[in-house]
Parts: C-alpha cells; sequence; structure tokens
C-alpha cells in the first residue's frame, strides 16, 4: 500500500490507525511497489521497471541475447495471413502480457506492445519475432524509465497523432496521445482504431477526440487535487484539415461521418477548455504512437518526452 500526501501528522495518524486495525509496518520511503522502481534525486524522481526487465530476460534466457536499436521494424508487414506458420500460442500470451505491464513505465515500447497485442488469439512465427525484437531492444535500454523534475508550472497539453490505414491487413488506422502535466509525461495510449477511416483528417479526428477525453479526465483530478488547470489546455495536432473540422460551427457533407466527436470537441473548444494549436510534423511527439519510425527519429522523440538511463555509465 502507498499513502501520500502533504500533510505529515495526517499521514501518521492513518498510519497509526491501519496498525491498530491489520497486522502492517512502514518500510519508509517508497522505493519499490508491484515491480516499479522509485529513485529520488536532486534532479527530481524517477519511475523504472529495471529489475522487472531482467527478471524477464533472464526468465526466458535472453540475457545474453544481441541488442537492437528500436522495438519495431520500421515498415513492417505484420498482420493476419492464411499461409502464416503458427507459433507457441500460450508462450506468446505470456510474453506479451508481462509486455504490456512494462509498458506503464515504458512508453518507448507503447505502439510496439499495441501491435503485437493484436495477435494474441492467432499468433505466428513473424509476431513472435516481433515479440523476440522487443525483447532484444529492452536488453539493452532495461534501465530506461521517466523523470519526473519540477518546472515551475502545472500546464496541461497534449500531442496527438494518426497514422491512416496503416494495417497491413484491415486498412485501420493506428491513433496515439501523449499527456504532460508541469512539464512530465503521465500518460499515452497507442491503439489500433476499430473502424476503418475515409480519410486522413477523419482518422486524425478520432484521435482527437481520444485525447481530449484524456486532458478532460486528467482537469477533473487535478481539480480534485487542487490546482486545476487555469487556461486552456493545448492539444498538439499537426493535421490542419482536422483543427478547421474542429473550429467550424458549420455540419455538412464532409463531417457527418464524424458528427458525434466534431460536436463534443467543438463543445469543449467554445468553453476554452481546450484548444488546438497546429504543430509541424517534424516536431510531433505522438508519431511513435502510430508507427515504426526511423532510429534517430525515435531516440530523439525519446530525449523530449523525458525518457532517462540513471543506470547508464556516463
Amino acid at each position: 500500500m502507498i499513502v501520500t500526501g502533504d500533510d505529515l501528522a495526517e499521514i501518521q495518524s492513518l498510519q497509526k490507525y491501519l496498525e491498530s486495525e491489520f497486522e502492517m509496518k512502514s518500510l519508509g520511503d517508497l522505493k519499490y511497489f508491484l515491480g516499479i522502481e522509485v529513485a529520488r534525486s536532486k534532479h527530481g524522481i524517477f519511475l523504472s521497471q529495471r529489475k522487472y526487465v531482467l527478471d524477464l530476460l533472464a526468465e526466458i534466457g535472453m540475457l545474453d541475447c544481441k541488442p537492437i536499436d528500436t522495438p519495431s521494424e520500421q515498415n513492417h508487414k505484420l498482420g493476419l495471413y492464411p499461409d502464416q506458420v503458427p507459433t507457441d500460442k500460450e508462450r506468446y500470451q505470456r510474453l506479451v502480457g508481462k509486455l504490456i505491464y512494462l509498458a506503464h513505465t515504458r512508453p518507448d515500447i507503447a505502439y510496439a506492445v499495441s501491435v503485437v497485442s493484436q495477435f494474441m488469439h492467432s499468433p505466428s512465427e513473424d509476431h513472435m519475432g516481433a515479440v523476440t525484437r522487443i525483447l532484444r531492444y529492452l536488453k539493452v535500454t532495461h534501465g530506461k524509465g521517466l523523470m519526473f523534475s519540477k518546472y515551475g508550472h502545472t500546464n496541461v497539453e497534449g500531442y496527438t497523432d494518426a497514422d491512416w490505414a496503416g494495417s497491413a491487413t484491415d486498412r485501420r488506422s493506428t491513433s496515439g496521445y501523449f499527456t504532460f502535466v508541469g512539464g512530465n509525461l503521465v500518460t499515452w495510449r497507442s491503439k489500433k482504431q476499430k473502424v476503418v477511416s475515409r480519410s486522413s483528417a477523419e482518422v486524425e479526428y478520432h484521435g482527437m477526440a481520444h485525447g481530449v477525453c484524456e486532458l478532460l479526465w486528467l482537469r477533473r483530478l487535478l481539480r480534485d487535487l487542487g490546482f486545476g488547470p487555469k487556461k486552456p489546455m493545448d492539444l498538439y495536432c499537426d493535421n490542419k484539415a482536422a483543427i478547421a473540422i474542429a473550429h467550424n460551427p458549420v455540419q455538412h457533407d464532409r463531417t457527418k461521418h464524424v458528427e458525434v466527436d466534431r460536436n463534443f470537441i467543438k463543445e469543449k473548444v467554445d468553453a476554452e477548455i481546450v484548444s488546438f494549436p497546429f504543430i509541424s510534423s517534424e516536431y510531433q511527439l505522438a508519431d511513435v504512437l502510430t508507427k515504426a519510425v526511423s532510429t534517430s527519429i525515435f531516440h530523439n522523440s525519446l530525449d523530449k518526452l523525458g525518457m532517462r538511463d540513471v543506470f547508464a555509465l556516463t
């Protein structure tokens, strides 16, 4: 159990009450919880799952595997094909399940894990190869995690992006978002959309709706904690057509298929809760959540997300 707060006397009172009702003891400052390691320094708080990764690699005999720079092969064509060679389904599901839990502190593998989790019911050797590639990437990045530092503000902002018709088998799109509070990455998601979109603007717009929902949740949470956003929350998007739809008060044939999302987003824009600044694709952080990018783009994005390796030799 984690007990946290800004009133030390109240925390101690709660601990004494719990100790009177249950057999328990205080373990001091938080250092390790459910596989997540917590380290503190003058630079901030660092979260990682280093031990979890090393234990996983040791369990499957991959501690000495050959490392690789990225978790996904660029321009991969993973999908369900009639001539695919099946693999051990139970082992595949077990490994992907462990990787899904690892993604709680590893946004760098979010897209790769999202892809391999789509084939849990019928995995092939190619799918297992994609899982193995993620593990090879973890071999060289086992110490990576998220650094939470103090930047002097509590602004809430997000980045949303989508890869139109990226799936090789059903042409569904993948969208994703990152959200930041006070300059620190707090939530992210990479997910294949449920329907086939007819245009890049449509798929970007669906992705924007998911990003807005996440920002609204963060807004409510921060208000409960006593420091809600004082200005509209920025959700950065690199699609001008989708941004134009969000600000267009007129309903017409081009927006009928996104009518629910359009009205939802327009309502939040009119209330000045959310704004949609345009950002060029070059600076779109959420790009790594929608497709496998080049090594240079991938690692450049990780630096901007606040991912560090405090265990690496300097």
